[in-house]
């Protein structure tokens, strides 16, 4: 990091000393850790972070990857101060459950039912415990690179070497029935699946924490096939891709409509939030009207369809609805890549830039990278750097990891991000 980051956050320095000695590293979330020390946020609003030193940063990793609409965009914020003047949390059934289920459901091809969460991780448990008592199998498959939350039995394969745990306290019986999938493959993928009875395949349709890794249509489409070949659910964990790639999400983009959605982020306008959904006959089997134990697939949570996370999500998703805000942010984003490979190739930088829709990252190595196995080859050193020299410059990205637009973005900000991408650029080149 260079010395002008640590001379401009002296506050932020002193809170992450008290922050070590009650939070494990000093963070609420490891990724969010980076040399020497992460800065403390004070506020937000539209494009900008502002941290305790007074310091402006252009945010392009957005609450990750939720804020679609930018930091406290006024209409979601006017929405929530009303609805916290009728409550906060009830713990019974009320009116935006169904209304933001509705808008889903309006919204999304695949879905006919909804059921809420309060995190994507939460939404993907419920999900595979689904596929596994629509289908009556135990088997589920993954793929490599693919990032699906903390829950355990999706905890694998996520980053270079597979097939290293990804935490202390996964036992085998957990991972036992998790197939590991060869990302992008699909010959690989039928071998791997051979002889096997898959309950479901849980995919990202663009590679979030794997490296901003666009899927192919063609692949989604094959995967589509031989899921109905061969019986298995095909779940979209859109938790990223949802209301951002298009109003129906990486489903409506690539024109694949699997059986089973999560969701997640954009979802909660800045709220914590999960959801799932899938047709009709599937969510069924969660209806304890229907079914007796064990024949139904539980779901529950004290915050679940929390009103004001409806309130922001259904405020965010009727922005969104008509697809022209995410439309323009798409051309933005693919505009972005292309000067951002420019830049470097102009100043001869070995670097990929990756991404779909308003996603982006960059990989600094000669190889094209179109897989988490391709991005764990390139110099994650060199990414840091470049990241750490953008967060010093005013610019912010989570270290190593995709970053985002949101439609609070200006021109301007936009070209802080190029201007300070060719001054590293050339620096690189000059070394």
């Amino acid at each position: 990091m260079p010395d002008s980051y640590v001379s401009k956050t002296q506050k932020s320095r002193e809170l992450y000393e008290r922050a070590k000695e009650l939070l494990p590293a000093g963070v609420s979330y490891a990724i969010r850790y980076f040399e020497p020390y992460p800065f403390y946020t004070a506020r937000a609003e539209g494009s900008k972070l502002y941290d305790i030193d007074g310091n402006e940063y252009i945010d392009f990793w957005l609450g990750h990857t939720a804020l679609i609409l930018g930091h406290s965009p006024p209409a979601v914020v006017e929405a929530v101060k009303k609805q916290l003047e009728n409550g906060t949390h009830y713990g019974t059934s009320h009116k935006l459950e169904i209304e933001l289920a509705e808008q889903i459901v309006k919204m999304v091809p695949s879905a006919e039912m909804v059921r809420f969460t309060s995190s994507g991780t939460e939404a993907n448990m419920y999900a595979i415990r689904l596929a596994r008592a629509y289908t009556g199998r135990n088997k589920i498959a993954k793929f490599e690179g693919g990032w699906h939350g903390g829950y355990d039995a999706l905890h694998i394969g996520v980053k270079y070497p597979f097939d290293i745990p990804e935490s202390a306290g996964l036992t085998t019986g957990a991972l036992q029935d998790t197939l590991v999938l060869p990302f992008g493959d699909l010959e690989g993928v039928r071998e791997r699946l051979k002889h096997q009875e898959v309950a479901s395949i849980t995919i990202e349709t663009a590679l979030g924490a794997g490296g901003g890794i666009s899927t192919k249509k063609g692949f989604l489409k094959g995967l589509r096939e031989l899921c109905d070949e061969m019986g298995i659910m095909l779940i979209f964990d859109e938790v990223i891709t949802g209301f951002r790639l298009a109003a129906g999400g990486g489903q409506q983009y690539y024109g694949v409509t699997p059986d089973i959605t999560v969701l997640g982020k954009i979802l909660g306008g800045g709220f914590p939030i999960g959801a799932f959904c899938a047709r009709r006959e599937i969510m069924k089997r969660i209806d304890t009207l229907l079914y007796e134990r064990p024949h139904f697939s539980f779901h529950g949570g004290t915050f679940t369809a929390n009103p004001i996370s409806m309130t922001a999500g259904l405020t965010t998703l009727k922005l969104l609805e008509d697809g022209q805000l995410i439309d323009k942010l798409n051309r933005v984003g693919e505009k972005i890549r292309d000067q951002l490979r420019k830049i470097f190739e102009a100043n001869s930088v070995d670097a990929q830039v990756t991404g779909v829709g308003s996603l982006f990252n960059t990989h600094f190595t000669k190889e094209k990278v179109n897989n988490a196995r391709a991005a764990s080859k390139a110099d994650k050193s060199k990414q840091v750097d470049y990241h750490l020299n953008l967060i010093a410059n005013g610019v912010f990205f989570l270290p190593t990891h995709t970053g985002a637009l949101s439609t609070a973005l200006s021109q301007a900000d936009i070209e802080k991000l190029l201007l300070e991408t060719e001054k590293y650029a050339k620096q690189s080149k000059a070394t």
